[in-house]
């Protein structure tokens, strides 16, 4: 039984080492395809991860030379997919992009303990979601490009509860 399993996982390491990327070789950043390779760019940035037709493209972080910094994700050299985007002044958000924008699930927490958790479309909140201020308010409910509309619930910090149709 011992020999079956250590079998079993010699088989199963090795057929995740065959499927690892090859570094990438040539200094042209163009000439980059199917390969895992780090970039530092003229202003500081370095971006390390995957390429594809030059392009990130599959799992890579990104440090941006301003401090913020992206790990995640990407498609044709953008956000796409699951990721994590840690600006530099504090706030952070977790969750599903597309084309560079927030698009998706995903939670963004500010630098000042504020949070909101939900849908998101082209940057804004948009579905459902929740937003918990630090001063103890919360919002739950339907949004509208960044604003409550639809069917919610707020309670404001003072306690008071108001549960019913928002528009804009």
């Amino acid at each position: 039984m011992k020999k079956i399993l250590l079998i079993f996982f010699i088989n199963i390491f090795n057929y995740s080492i065959s499927f690892a990327l090859p570094n990438c070789e040539n200094s042209e950043l163009y000439n980059w395809n199917n390969c895992q390779g780090t970039h530092t760019f003229i202003n500081g940035g370095i971006y390390s991860g995957e390429w594809k037709d030059g392009k990130y493209n599959g799992q890579g972080t990104k440090i941006f030379s301003n401090g913020d910094k992206y790990t995640g994700e990407w498609k044709d050299g953008k956000y796409n997919g699951q990721g994590t985007l840690s600006l530099k002044m504090g706030d952070m958000y977790e969750g599903e992009f597309k084309n560079n924008s927030l698009n998706g699930q995903g939670t963004h927490t500010f630098i000042n303990g504020g949070i909101y958790s939900g849908e998101w479309k082209d940057g804004k909140y948009n579905g459902q979601g929740t937003q918990t201020h630090i001063n103890g308010g919360i919002y739950s409910g339907e949004w509208k490009d960044g604003k409550y509309n639809g069917q919610g619930t707020k309670i404001f910090s003072n306690g008071d509860k108001y549960t019913g149709e928002w528009k804009d």
